[in-house]
């Protein structure tokens, strides 16, 4: 599986940008792509300079930032756009125009050859005005397009020997793991260019997609912290690194991982949202252990139950003991904590009490201390 050789073109301020809360100021820009740039992430896309004069001033600013990071923009297919896009010194271009039977008729109203000598156009004159710019190529609504389309459409583009990579894009998320394989198999096949997945998680396979098109052979992966983005977003970084992680943890070792949960916290904070108690690493409930069997298999061995090591994130795991569902193992466990030194029919005692007491609501672990400590005394 060529999982190891992927890069992460983190979309937070272009894509993320059109997530309903997301309202970032200049400095507030600055702070995120700093900080997803000490995480590691090899390229960041910002929201295109002719959305508004702010768009423009701010790409400047992040470009002038002195980031390893390679700053890239997200433009139309017109020569109007990139020109603009490539006065503002970004280190690539990213292309896109919808191919699908709605996009052509209610967005930009151009046939699929019409597309192509548009294409052709753009790109031969991005490459004239900044030979080494970094270029990408990419439909839009992938899946819904008809697959001869694509084709005609990426083969022209990719016989012009101008491009960098292609981008295939399932902007409403209606891609199945085998469909999004099929494509960038195919895609990487015909004509051996990089390639770049971009999914939307309106039905929740973003992750799913993305290492799918990773299996198949795609380079690149777009995302967003804490998935943000247009409707449901896209690719989450956490969750797409988790994914990773669990595969091999090789896979995601030159990124900053202890990183993630300040950079989920930041950017939930800038959205006024909270981090759900789902979400990839950074929920709150990710690491809490709460049932009798879970936590006497933690105490003993985490790995029983954990597929990601919180510690490799700067986090810690929780067992829960305040409640009914607890287990003796892990009162035996607080007391140890605590220093003290009770026996096994007093700890099971302490443990039937905890249960009838939390069956009215549940203890607090100031409670539990004081019935272990009260044992001991």
């Amino acid at each position: 599986m060529p999982f190891d050789r992927y890069h992460i073109i983190e979309s937070t301020l272009r894509e993320g940008e059109q997530f309903n809360t997301a309202t970032f100021t200049t400095a507030q820009k600055l702070e995120i792509a700093g900080l997803l740039d000490a995480f590691g992430v090899e390229m960041i896309e910002m929201t295109s300079p002719c959305a508004s004069p702010q768009s423009e001033a701010d790409i400047r600013a992040v470009v002038g930032a002195g980031l390893r990071a390679r700053i890239l923009t997200h433009i139309r297919c017109h020569k109007d756009d990139a020109r603009r896009a490539l006065d503002t010194g970004v280190h690539g271009l990213d292309i896109v125009i919808g191919t699908s039977a709605p996009l052509m008729q209610h967005s930009h109203g151009k046939s699929i050859r019409e597309i192509i000598d548009l294409a052709a156009e753009v790109v031969a004159f991005v490459r004239e005005q900044v030979p080494d710019i970094i270029l990408r190529f990419s439909t839009e609504d992938t899946f819904r397009s008809r697959e001869s389309d694509l084709l005609r459409v990426y083969l022209a583009v990719a016989d012009l020997g101008l491009v960098d990579r292609l981008g295939v894009a399932d902007t409403v998320g209606v891609a199945l793991p085998q469909q999004v394989y099929a494509m960038v198999s195919q895609l990487v096949r015909l004509t051996g260019l990089d390639v770049e997945f971009h999914g939307h998680n309106d039905s929740g396979c973003a992750i799913a997609n993305a290492c799918a098109a990773l299996d198949a052979g795609a380079t690149h992966v777009d995302t967003t912290v804490l998935g943000i983005g247009e409707r449901n977003g896209i690719t989450p970084l956490g969750g797409l690194i988790a994914r990773l992680y669990t595969l091999d943890r090789s896979y995601v070792a030159k990124y900053n991982l202890t990183l993630l949960p300040r950079i989920d916290r930041l950017v939930a904070d800038l959205c006024r949202i909270d981090i759900p108690f789902s979400n990839y690493i950074t929920g709150p409930s990710a690491f809490i252990h709460k049932a009798g069997i879970h936590a006497k298999a933690v105490l003993a061995d985490p790995a029983t139950y954990e597929i990601l090591q919180p510690a490799d994130f700067g986090l810690t795991r929780e067992v829960a003991i305040g409640h009914r569902l607890t287990g003796w193992n892990a009162i035996r466990e607080r007391s140890r904590v605590l220093g003290l030194n009770l026996d096994d029919a007093t700890l099971k005692a302490i443990t039937q009490d905890v249960k009838r007491r939390a069956d009215v609501h549940p203890l607090n672990l100031d409670e539990i201390d004081g019935l272990l400590r009260a044992a001991a005394s």
